[in-house]
């Protein structure tokens, strides 16, 4: 099995996670941050002209990133992509507003807030894409873990471990960790939007995703089917 196919069922995306909370001393920003932070953080017009700064910076990044993905999203409609950006501009100044203590001035102010209405925009991109579609709860196709032109005995063993993986996936994991694993790494669906419809969160998902693959690990060494490294937690 190439080392591609094993890492789709067995490697996860890494976690992301928070930074302190703690504001930066002002004086190690850069003017223009140093700027941002400081009218943000301020009340009256003041704050208010910031904010709609913010916003104008929020949106036209959206807009972007909509428009960098839109030709892979031939059946959403101009007014569709133009809702996503605006959407995804709103959530992106709350969170950037309700993280302000996060900003340590590692990079401009600005490209740090850029960041957030990019993953919202990509976000929302996926779940517009997924509206109306059924969950895939059995593999789509093993062809993706399959490597080509094997040699006849390489192909054998190939095929005894797909079957063991396609076996145990439903013997060995519970019904969640079927659903999770079945979804995110056999068939593609995005994580957020599996969060979406299971009422559960990214990280909740990676957890899943995480145990489903320890088990599958553990049944394949019972079975005297163990792999390579590649197979192994980073």
């Amino acid at each position: 099995m190439s080392a591609l196919a094993e890492a789709t069922v067995f490697d996860v995306e890494p976690l992301v996670v928070a930074g302190s909370t703690t504001r930066p001393a002002e004086s190690t920003l850069d003017p223009e941050s140093r700027e941002w932070v400081t009218a943000l953080g301020s009340v009256g017009a003041t704050h208010d002209d910031a904010v709609a700064r913010l916003h104008a910076l929020l949106l036209h990044a959206a807009r972007f990133e909509v428009a960098r993905r839109r030709q892979a999203l031939p059946h959403l409609r101009g007014d569709d992509f133009d809702d996503v950006a605006n959407q995804a501009a709103d959530d992106a100044l709350v969170s950037v507003l309700r993280r302000l203590g996060d900003f340590r001035g590692a990079s401009r102010f600005t490209t740090w807030a850029y960041k957030f209405a990019l993953l919202e925009a990509a976000v929302k991109l996926r779940k517009r894409a997924w509206q109306g579609r059924e969950l895939p709860l059995e593999p789509e196709s093993w062809t993706a873990l399959a490597s080509t032109h094997l040699e006849p005995q390489a192909e054998l063993e190939q095929r005894a471990v797909i079957s063991a993986i396609d076996r145990a996936i439903h013997e060995v994991l519970t019904p969640h960790q079927r659903t999770v694993l079945v979804a995110l790494a056999l068939n593609g669906v995005p994580i957020d939007v599996l969060a979406d419809r299971l009422g559960s969160n990214r990280n909740a998902l990676y957890k899943t995703l995480h145990d489903a693959r320890r088990r599958l690990r553990g049944h394949l060494d019972e079975c005297g089917l163990a792999v390579d490294g590649a197979w192994e937690e980073d």
